[in-house]
């Protein structure tokens, strides 16, 4: 029973009024800035909340057809979690579209710091919302498009009679013209149908069906964002002045929603001996390059012995293992001990917080290496997806035996800008699994994932019978210099990683 007073009721009322006229539908092209004050608790939880929205999107977008039932339900499903509106919130979800917008507008500022970061963001918004608009009801999709000044005229039953024909020929999947509904829509909203040979075009207008009125809604939105996020970079220096929002930002375009991997319970698990064993088995293939180029090399340039260095602490490496590796393996080279001493010790240490600010420095994540510290002649740091020729990165996978089949789906996912998810198909051939059931978004995790799955914590997709197949991957290593361990192919190796592999089967 509501016990409260009439002046109390009459505040609540005027206050839905105004949250209604604020968002009066689930969907909008974000056009208008919020003005409210956010804390900045707030301001952190929404961002980070919805840049794992957009790495979902990013991630299904490759693995799923993006009108499939199973993209659908997994973007849903996240939808809900993350507290962001979804069809079944269509009439009523103040605090869901308050979230929507407001997240919308701080990785904006976030991602229009370069073009890489622009283009990124570009793709994974416009994908974002042709789902919820194809999710939408009818009604509710016509309400949307009045709201964006979105108003097509639909041709009469006459006009569409008359241009029957060619309706039917220029539009692939027509077979029933009478039953569609068609828009008359000016060529310039059009181009991306015409440029795809989609649509009946006259007299410079395009005939566009129904079902592909989603595109010029994305066309729409995709020129109004582009715009949008030129004009939100040219704003930065202001914003960048502010001591508060500017390492929020910065962390948030180079952020990596998960794990840090900063304690390992598995510190002091690993030997130095299982090392080049485990860089064949389980490290990624940054990791693996730059474990290779130190064999090879007997030296990393800093970008290098960072990447390389916070990885293997991370895996589980200890400070004392630490400076032997790296010393050992120096001092093979043109390095002697006195000099890593001196010149190299410090840093190491300085990893681990025993020296300077005594700042514990946590692994690289994906999204940091893949946007910063680009590798230079000489670098063997970065990552090879992104930071490789598309040649020598097909060569470098034809050495360690990828089949072929597998070499185009990684360039292809390379071309499209989706590192991340080249590197999961990476790890699902080198491991010999169809799916490999989650987001890659760290080395780290690339790792452990690696070892739970060797040691029989995922099933492994069975083997065909060939048994040439089981030969080609035993020989998916690469083979170290004279001077290096065996690699995992050889079964001494295999049985010093037996008890690694079944700890990190542990909880």
């Amino acid at each position: 029973m509501d016990f409260s007073s009439g002046r109390a009721r009459l505040k609540q009322a005027r206050l839905a009024g105004d949250r209604r006229e604020l968002y009066p539908h689930s969907l909008q092209f974000y056009l208008d800035p919020p003005t409210e004050n956010v804390s900045l608790v707030e301001f952190e939880s929404f961002a980070v909340d919805r840049l794992k929205l957009l790495k979902v999107v990013e991630n299904l977008g490759v693995s799923y057809v993006r009108s499939s039932d199973s993209y659908k339900t997994k973007l849903e499903t996240e939808l809900r979690k993350l507290k962001f509106p979804y069809k079944a919130l269509a009439e009523d979800d103040y605090e869901a579209r308050r979230k929507d917008h407001i997240s919308h507008f701080i990785l904006r500022l976030a991602y229009c710091q370069s073009e890489d970061l622009r283009r990124w963001f570009l793709q994974q918004e416009m994908d974002l919302l042709r789902y919820r608009f194809n999710e939408l009801t009818e009604s509710l999709r016509q309400k949307f498009l009045e709201h964006v000044n979105l108003l097509f005229e639909a041709i009469s039953e006459d006009l569409k009679n008359e241009l029957a024909n060619e309706l039917c020929t220029s539009t692939p999947g027509m077979t029933k013209v009478k039953e569609q509904m068609f828009y008359k829509v000016g060529l310039a909203d059009a181009v991306d149908l015409f440029r795809a040979r989609r649509v009946f075009i006259k007299d410079g207008f395009a005939y566009v069906p129904h079902k592909e009125i989603d595109v010029i809604v994305l066309n729409n939105y995709r020129t109004k964002l582009s715009k949008a996020l030129a004009l939100t970079a040219r704003s930065l220096p202001s914003i960048q002045s502010d001591e508060r929002l500017q390492p929020l930002l910065n962390h948030l375009s180079h952020s990596y929603v998960g794990p840090d991997y900063s304690v390992q319970k598995n510190t002091g698990k690993i030997s130095l001996e299982q090392i080049d064993a485990l860089s064949g088995k389980s490290f990624p293939l940054c990791m693996r390059q730059l474990h290779k180029a130190l064999r090879d090399n007997h030296h990393l340039r800093h970008g290098g012995r960072m990447q390389y260095g916070l990885f293997l602490k991370g895996i589980g490496l200890t400070l004392e293992q630490a400076l032997e590796f790296w010393k050992k393996e120096f001092i093979r080279g043109k390095v002697d001990a006195d000099k890593f001493d001196k010149g190299y010790a410090y840093s190491i240490r300085h990893n681990y917080g025993k020296e300077g600010k005594r700042t514990d420095y946590t692994p690289y994540s994906c999204m940091k290496i893949i946007m910063s510290n680009p590798p230079s002649q000489g670098d063997y740091h970065g990552c090879p997806f992104r930071h490789s020729d598309p040649e020598l990165l097909k060569q470098k996978l034809q050495s360690y035996k990828i089949p072929p089949s597998g070499i185009t789906q990684i360039l292809e996912l390379v071309k499209g800008m989706h590192y991340q998810l080249a590197c999961q198909k990476y790890f699902e051939l080198m491991h010999d699994v169809d799916d490999i059931g989650f987001s890659l978004n760290h080395p780290n995790q690339y790792f452990t994932e690696s070892q739970r799955l060797l040691s029989g914590g995922r099933e492994l997709k069975k083997e065909p019978s060939n048994s040439g197949n089981s030969q080609q991957k035993n020989n998916s290593q690469e083979s170290m210099n004279s001077n290096s361990a065996p690699t995992s192919s050889n079964t001494t190796a295999d049985a010093e990683l037996e008890g690694l592999e079944a700890y990190f089967t542990e909880d």
